[in-house]
């Protein structure tokens, strides 16, 4: 009985460590990029490319809430002379998934020029779509657009590539965050912070999956 109860107590503590460590975490890196990221169109600076992170798309190629909040942000940067042009970095890792020529998709549809749009069919995730944008697509200044829980991470990972990029809050409708994004968005910090510090590789390397 006795040894139960330490194993128990021992459970906890490891338990309560690990949240602090990871709410530490996540305090450090929203400290570490409070200064590159801008919540009013107004005052975000200039910079030639928006970069939207690509979220859920539906099956009719619709654009889930969160996309949609962020391919809007990436509108409203564009019609107020922010930006020149677009880089989409999404999910296209199989035929029937395409989250990428979904948002070029309604772009178009709402005015943004074609040949405004650089589309990244191989931004799997918040790493690779940095990378990407600065390896492969060469892109050396930018705004990137994202929801406010998602936007340190993207940040954090984009100053520890050495990247001269800003980040915008997503404009946010009326929807509920899922409370499994944000634990999910907890661990991602982790990731993150592995990622910058080997300085991993994304698994493709060229412009074309």
């Amino acid at each position: 009985m006795r040894l139960l109860k330490k194993s128990i107590l021992y459970t906890l503590i490891l338990i309560v460590i690990g949240i602090l460590i990871t709410l530490g975490l996540e305090a450090f890196i929203e400290q570490d990029t409070s200064n590159r990221i801008y919540a009013e169109v107004n005052t975000v600076p200039q910079a030639k490319t928006a970069i939207v992170l690509g979220a859920s798309v539906y099956s009719d190629g619709q654009l889930s809430p969160i996309l949609q909040d962020r391919v809007d942000s990436a509108i409203d940067l564009f019609e107020n002379d922010k930006v020149e042009e677009i880089l989409i970095s999404g999910d296209h890792g199989s035929d029937n998934y395409n989250e990428v020529d979904a948002i070029a998709n309604y772009l178009i549809k709402h005015g943004i020029p074609k040949n405004k749009l650089i589309l990244d069919h191989a931004g799997f995730d918040t790493y690779d779509s940095m990378y990407r944008a600065s390896k492969v697509f060469n892109i050396t200044d930018a705004i990137v657009i994202t929801q406010e829980f998602h936007l340190p991470r993207a940040m954090f990972i984009a100053k520890h590539l050495n990247l001269d990029y800003h980040g915008f809050q997503a404009k946010e409708r009326e929807f509920k965050i899922e409370t499994k994004i944000m634990k999910r968005e907890k661990l991602a910090n982790y990731k993150a912070l592995f990622e910058v510090i080997f300085k991993t590789k994304p698994r493709v390397l060229n412009k074309q999956l």
